[in-house]
């Protein structure tokens, strides 16, 4: 049986024109099919030792606009193809903006069997297909040389790094080397086409309640906003947010706290008012780096070691389970 890698598009910077090659920021994300990308680069076929490459376009929009419909899509696909025995991986092109998110509710909602021995695999690129020096072609060949590693997980392949889908993080605004895995560090790195893993990746069981692939056909996505601890913070921010909106009523907050998850007394007073009018609430920080540390005496708002946006997804699927 002729084994296949299933490459999924979605758009972004990666699929992006600009009307000057030398244009890097003022480009249209999403306009180039994943088929042309893929015909775009040189030297598939050596990495891709003997395997089909099979594509389809899930979505084709700039990340920044990324949706829960196209998220329920890609893990519907993701997990039909996964199931697929002549499927070996799975790759996602992605734009930058939400990859890290992307690759997150992909990481808690697949189920680890049908990860295990087949990678998924999502990359990116920051320069459009237009450029005079696009990333994005080299970013794909490292892609595919990870997709027939057969290790087990959600990865992320961007400039040579590989990272795991809990703690890649954008960092860079610019840069083609636009993510982080912060302490942890990236898991492997891709060079000439040879994945030299920097330590053993391990599926990680999730520490939340998950509902099911179904479910998320079914049910109404709970709305979950982020608020941020700064100097001066006051209630106003979270008691606008608590307000009755009937359409779309509030489930869940998730605050972003100053170095180990501090609160302003003012926002902390609203958070726990929020908390007892039944909201879910969440504190983690907005550190780059580092882990809530707990202290002696448990805090009144939950504690998580994930960054807010990440936080937000978890909550989310907590609440749909």
């Amino acid at each position: 049986m002729l084994k296949k890698i299933v490459v999924l598009g979605t758009g972004g910077t990666i699929a992006g024109q600009s009307r000057h090659a030398g244009d890097n920021v003022g480009y249209t994300a999403g306009q180039v099919a994943v088929s042309d990308l893929l015909q775009a680069v040189p030297g598939l076929d050596k990495v891709l030792g003997g395997r089909e490459l099979v594509s389809e376009q899930v979505a084709q929009l700039d990340s920044k606009d990324m949706s829960f419909a196209v998220w329920r899509s890609l893990a519907q696909r993701c997990a039909q193809h996964l199931a697929d025995a002549s499927v070996d991986a799975v790759l996602i092109t992605h734009g930058t903006d939400t990859l890290e998110e992307t690759a997150f509710f992909l990481d808690q909602m697949l189920a680890p069997a049908l990860l295990c021995g087949k990678p998924l695999v999502l990359t990116c690129a920051m320069r459009p297909a237009s450029a005079l020096t696009p990333d994005g072609p080299q970013n794909l060949l490292d892609a595919v040389a990870l997709a027939g590693s057969g290790r087990c997980g959600v990865f992320v392949v961007c400039a040579g790094s590989v990272h795991s889908a809990r703690q890649v993080q954008k960092v860079q605004t610019y840069r083609v080397d636009a993510f982080d895995s912060g302490e942890a560090g990236p898991v492997a790195m891709v060079e000439e086409g040879r994945v030299r893993w920097l330590v053993t990746p391990e599926p990680q069981p999730s520490e939340w309640s998950l509902p099911s692939l179904a479910q998320l056909d079914a049910a109404q996505w709970p709305r979950v906003e982020i608020v941020l601890n700064y100097a001066g913070a006051s209630a106003h921010m979270v008691r606008a947010l608590c307000a009755p909106v009937p359409e779309a009523p509030l489930r869940g907050l998730v605050v972003a706290g100053t170095g180990n998850g501090t609160l302003h007394a003012e926002l902390e007073a609203a958070l726990l008012e929020a908390q007892g009018q039944g909201i879910r609430v969440l504190r983690t920080s907005r550190c780059a780096r580092g882990q809530l540390v707990p202290g002696p005496v448990p805090a009144p708002l939950q504690a998580v070691g994930l960054p807010p946006v990440k936080a937000r997804i978890a909550l989310m699927l907590s609440l749909m389970a």
